[in-house]
């Protein structure tokens, strides 16, 4: 795609004023203890390995509401829900109930004094794909610097920026005892959110390459079929590292609700939370974006697509046949 064309980070202007003196406040209010260490996620639905530095995290979103998860989830079974911790913090609720986007993890990360990150991409969060990672400063110092791109960037507090993070990036804390933290929200992007965005970005939105994600339905959907409800998906589509997710062999799936009511997908022994994209019918997985999505078809099977920006790529898959 070309989107390379555009800068590796802009400026939001949200529909709200932020204010620095309750985000610092409430920030205050959840420091009385040491935060965990920041963790990554896999694609293969795995918490990773803890950060060999000094960055801290307290979740205020996460798979399941856990408050003890600290990286940043993704596909799995359990949808993503606010924490205990966001109860506490009820000005950062406010804003994040403002966001016109669904969100998906959201943390307060904190850099501590001498940290240094290694350079490194997060290729999911890419605008092709729809996903988006955006940044809140509440404490700073020159001496803390995000390098994306090669670029050195300071975001001053009470500010909203948006990063392309599948970048290669790093951060780095020289400062000797300040701690930089700041609000790190992955969101899906949609037409409202892209509003926000500088004039110079209205071309790159306006070409097909960016994946805008359709607003949730207002009414809870079900899904139309009778559960379980058992298919054949190929092995790239519950793949998030998959170059070709509609490609690969033929695996057995079902689809069925959890004691909790959450529509669930199971397909290789992982299980994946389902919700409504949009309002044509269509499900995407829970923890990503309208990439990929899957909905009945009138013959009994799926009809799975594909999204890469605005071009669409779709297959027809049978129901399994019922064993008698």
């Amino acid at each position: 795609m070309t989107t390379t064309a555009a800068a590796e980070a802009a400026q939001l202007t949200p529909a709200f004023d932020l204010d620095t003196d309750r985000l610092a406040a409430e920030l205050a209010a959840v420091t009385s203890h040491t935060w965990n260490v920041q963790r990554t996620h896999t694609y293969g639905g795995q918490v990773g390995q803890a950060a060999p530095i000094d960055w801290r995290v307290l979740p205020l979103r996460s798979l399941g509401g856990n408050p003890d998860r600290t990286d940043p989830g993704g596909p799995g079974p359990q949808p993503f829900a606010p924490t205990r911790w966001l109860d506490q913090l009820p000005y950062f609720a406010h804003l994040l109930d403002a966001i016109p986007a669904p969100l998906n993890a959201v943390r307060l990360m904190a850099l501590g004094p001498g940290a240094v990150s290694e350079a490194h991409c997060d290729p999911k969060y890419r605008l092709d794909r729809g996903l988006t990672r955006l940044h809140i400063p509440i404490v700073t110092t020159p001496d803390a610097v995000l390098v994306l791109d090669g670029v050195e960037h300071c975001w001053q507090p009470g500010t909203l920026w948006y990063g392309d993070f599948s970048r290669e990036h790093l951060v780095r804390n020289t400062s000797d005892a300040v701690t930089r933290v700041h609000v790190v929200i992955d969101a899906l992007l949609t037409a409202d959110l892209a509003t926000w965005f500088p004039d110079s970005w209205r071309e790159l939105f306006a070409r097909g390459e960016v994946l805008l994600n359709r607003p949730a339905p207002a009414a809870a959907s079900a899904w139309p079929a009778a559960l379980p409800y058992d298919t054949l998906l190929p092995s790239g589509f519950a793949d998030f590292d998959a170059p070709a997710p509609l490609d690969g062999s033929l695996l057995p799936a079902r689809l069925d609700h959890t004691a909790g009511g959450v529509l669930t997908l199971t397909v290789a022994g992982r299980s994946f939370a389902l919700v409504p994209a949009g309002d044509g019918g269509e499900w995407r997985f829970s923890g990503w974006s309208e990439q990929r999505t899957l909905q009945p078809d009138d013959h009994g099977g799926l009809l799975l697509r594909v999204r890469r920006g605005r071009a669409l790529a779709d297959r027809h898959v049978p129901a399994a046949p019922r064993t008698p």
